[in-house]
C-alpha cells in the first residue's frame, strides 16, 4: 500500500514523502489517525500544492531540534543507585530514570527519544544519544554513582 505522509513519523520519513507500507499498518493506523493519505494522483497534486508549507514546517522543526541539541549536549545526569559488591547495581538504570533526571534539570524529552541500547547495570559514566529529530542526536552524559549507605 502506497501512502503519502501528512506529518513526520520517526520510523518512516518526513511529511510529504511517499512510502510503501504494510496494508494493515496503513489501513489500521496511518489513515484513521490522519497521519497519511493514499498515494493517488489527486492526493499527489494536493501534496504538491502544500509542499512549500510542509517544507517550511520541516525547516522549523529541524531548527528547534538543533537549538535543543545545542542546549542539552553538555547536560550531565547524575543518578544515584544502590550498589552490590562495589560496581554492580541492585537494579538497573533505564530510560525512565534518565528522563526523570532530565526533567529535574528542566530538559523535557520523550522517553522513547532516549536511545539507551540496554539498561545500565554498573557504576560509571556513559554517553547516551537523544533523538530529537531525524539526524539530530546529541549525546548526554549519564553518571551512575553509588548511593550513600546508611550507618
Amino acid at each position: 500500500m502506497k501512502v503519502i505522509l501528512k506529518e513526520t513519523i520517526d520510523t518512516l520519513g518526513i511529511a510529504g514523502s511517499e512510502w510503501e507500507v504494510a496494508a494493515g499498518y496503513g489501513r489500521n493506523y496511518l489513515l484513521p489517525q490522519g497521519k497519511a493519505v493514499l498515494a493517488t494522483a489527486q492526493n499527489r497534486k494536493v501534496m504538491e500544492q502544500t509542499r512549500a508549507k510542509l517544507e517550511l514546517q520541516i525547516a522549523k522543526e529541524r531548527k528547534l531540534a538543533e537549538e535543543m541539541a545545542d542546549r542539552i549536549k553538555d547536560v550531565v545526569c547524575t543518578i544515584k543507585a544502590k550498589v552490590h559488591e562495589d560496581v554492580r547495581l541492585y537494579g538497573s538504570v533505564t530510560t525512565h530514570d534518565i528522563k526523570e533526571s532530565l526533567n529535574r534539570q528542566d530538559v523535557m524529552v520523550e522517553r522513547r527519544a532516549i536511545l539507551l541500547a540496554e539498561p545500565i547495570k554498573e557504576l560509571g559514566e556513559y554517553k547516551v544519544p537523544i533523538r530529537l529529530y531525524k539526524d539530530v542526536e546529541p549525546e548526554i552524559t549519564v553518571k551512575v554513582v553509588a548511593e550513600e549507605k546508611e550507618k
